[in-house]
């Protein structure tokens, strides 16, 4: 059976007063509504949002909230990422426990979030910030963590990411950054991704060369895609422009490579890599609205989170903050 991630943009919620908890835990049960999650559900996301958001304002001075579907094989669930650069925690388990609060509160919430959600993690680095991950519906078995936001003050993404994974074996993922921002850039990142969709299990260097031809009358795109089956023993990637990807994992850190050019405008001849790849490594792919100058090992232990944990924690570290951004975290 094939799963297709990846879609909707995700819903953004800054919290920096008591006004933005009460409105961002609405929007979050309208959104559950409309993913057809049962009443408890949308109960616990209301709780799960509230908490979330109450902790940022209370804990560290403000955050993030964001909030998009996840489809799983039972249906969708709600994915809720709480982000901050506040404090951060000593203890993180010490602060999962009810009764625990370090501000004179009834020190519930992190142990009723936990609770309420079918999946849920955290890192938290003392002096550098949190981010929360919790998702309330199906159960997606890790399958990908992402982020994918449009530039301050657009109401469009210019930026677009899909993976579709067949039968928890065969995954392909691509990344799209469309030339600049605003709706002229989502019209070619949504070309570009239709193509995809349409044939998902054609070979990274055709994924690109459907994508040249779906974006012409657009302003065009850089684009890049990655397949790898899991359990195999290779990586298979093909990119144009200025889309990155790493594949990390015990044996270091390797970037992937991409060729110069704008799909839909120009395009030299595709070259697919092959890259040695086992279970456990990661792939990270990102748009040039992250930076490239980042490390896992500067955030510790990192590697070892949920891969939503992961990308929210890049996204809020190395955003450069002047354009659309996505990155996405794809366990093999």
């Amino acid at each position: 059976m094939r799963q297709l991630y990846g879609g909707e943009l995700q819903q953004r919620h800054l919290v920096g007063e008591n006004s933005a908890i009460g409105a961002a835990r609405r929007d979050s049960q309208r959104l559950a509504m409309s993913l057809m999650l049962d009443e408890t559900m949308v109960g616990s996301v209301g709780v799960v949002v509230t908490e979330l958001a109450t902790n940022l304002l209370r804990h560290a001075g403000g955050g993030e909230l964001l909030l998009q579907a996840i489809p799983t094989p039972a249906g969708n669930s709600l994915e809720v990422l709480a982000i901050d650069r506040g404090p951060g925690m000593d203890n993180v388990e010490k602060c999962l426990r009810d009764g625990y609060s370090s501000a004179g509160s009834a020190g519930t919430g992190l142990g009723a979030v936990r609770r309420l959600s079918a999946e849920f993690d955290i890192h938290s680095v003392r002096g550098h910030g949190t981010a929360v991950m919790a998702r309330v519906g199906g159960h997606t078995h890790r399958a990908c963590g992402a982020v994918c936001r449009a530039k301050d003050g657009e109401t469009e993404c210019g930026d677009a990411w899909r993976l579709a994974a067949e039968d928890d074996q065969y995954c392909a993922l691509l990344v799209v950054d469309g030339l600049g921002h605003g709706s002229s850039a989502a019209v070619a990142a949504d070309s570009a991704t239709r193509a995809f969709s349409r044939e998902p299990r054609d070979a990274p260097h055709l994924q690109i060369e459907h994508a040249h031809q779906a974006l012409v009358g657009t302003r065009g795109a850089a684009v890049a895609c990655a397949a790898f089956n899991r359990g195999g023993d290779a990586l298979a990637y093909a990119g144009i422009g200025n889309v990155s990807g790493r594949l990390i994992g015990a044996g270091g850190d390797h970037g992937l490579v991409s060729h110069n050019g704008t799909l839909g405008v120009h395009m030299r001849r595709v070259q697919e890599f092959r890259y040695p790849a086992v279970a456990g490594d990661l792939l990270i792919m990102h748009s040039d609205g992250l930076s490239t100058h980042w490390d896992l090992d500067d955030h510790d232990g990192l590697r070892y989170r949920h891969p939503a944990v992961i990308a929210a924690t890049l996204y809020r570290d190395h955003t450069r903050g002047r354009d659309d951004a996505t990155v996405v975290v794809v366990p093999l």
